[in-house]
C-alpha cells in the first residue's frame, strides 16, 4: 500500500540531489580536473568527462520518482560519502585500459541513483511506523534549500490513538485548504484518487466516522 502511494513512473524535478552536499562542488571539480590521466585511450577522455558534467542532470533523469524529491541530510550524507569513497577508490588506481574508466564511472552513477532512490522512499515509509501526521526535515534536491515532508502514519496501537490520529488529519486539512492556493504545496499523501472524500466539497458535511472509512479504503 505504501508502495503505490509513493512510488510512480514519473520523473521528479530534481537536479540529482548529491549536488546538494557541500562537498560535491570540491569533489567533483577534482574528479573532473584529473581525468585525462586515468586511461590509456584518448577517447576515454571526453565520454567520462562528459559523465561527470551531466552527472546531476542525469541523476535527475533516472531517478523516476512520483513524488518530490527531497531528502533527509542524514541520507544525503550516506549517500555521498559512498559515492566519494567509490570514486576516490577508482582515481586512485593507475592508468586503465580503454573502456574501463568510463564503465565504472556509468557504474557508479547507477548505483547513486538507487542509493538515493532508497533513501528517498525509505524515509516516506518510515511514516507508517507512526499514527497520524508525521513530518520530518528534508533538503530539496530541486533547489538545495531546507524543506520538510509531511505524511500520514497508519501505525496506530489503538482505536483511540486512530480516532485521534483521523481527527488530527480533519484538522490539518482544513487548514490546508484555508491557505493561498499559491502559497500551499500538497503533501504526497493527499495526491490520490482515494482521498477524493477529504477534498473540498465533502469537508462541510464530513464525520469522523466517513474519514476513517476514506483511509481505510486507501
Amino acid at each position: 500500500m505504501a508502495l503505490l502511494l509513493y512510488l510512480g513512473l514519473t520523473a521528479a524535478l530534481a537536479r540529482g540531489c548529491l549536488h546538494c552536499h557541500r562537498n560535491f562542488s570540491d569533489k567533483f571539480s577534482f574528479y573532473r580536473h584529473h581525468v585525462n590521466l586515468k586511461s590509456w585511450w584518448v577517447g576515454d577522455i571526453p565520454v567520462s568527462g562528459s559523465l561527470l558534467t551531466d552527472w546531476s542532470e542525469d541523476t535527475m533523469k533516472e531517478l523516476h520518482l512520483a513524488i518530490p524529491a527531497e531528502i533527509t541530510r542524514e541520507k544525503l550524507d550516506q549517500v555521498a560519502n559512498a559515492v566519494y569513497e567509490k570514486m576516490d577508490q577508482l582515481y586512485q588506481g593507475k592508468m586503465y585500459f580503454p573502456g574501463y574508466f568510463p564503465n565504472e564511472l556509468r557504474a557508479i552513477f547507477r548505483e547513486q541513483v538507487h542509493l538515493i532512490q532508497n533513501a528517498i522512499i525509505e524515509s516516506r515509509i518510515d511514516c507508517q511506523r507512526h499514527c497520524g501526521i508525521f513530518q520530518y526535515q528534508t533538503i530539496s534536491c530541486s533547489n538545495c534549500t531546507d524543506s520538510h515532508v509531511i505524511c500520514f502514519g497508519y501505525n496506530c496501537e489503538s482505536s483511540v490513538q486512530w480516532e485521534t490520529a483521523v481527527q488530527g488529519l480533519l484538522h490539518y486539512i482544513n487548514n490546508w485548504h484555508k491557505q493561498d492556493n499559491g502559497m500551499r504545496t500538497t503533501p504526497a499523501f493527499l495526491v490520490s484518487p482515494s482521498f477524493t472524500c477529504l477534498e473540498p466539497p465533502h469537508l462541510a458535511n464530513l464525520t469522523l466516522e466517513n474519514a476513517s472509512e476514506c483511509l481505510m479504503q486507501h
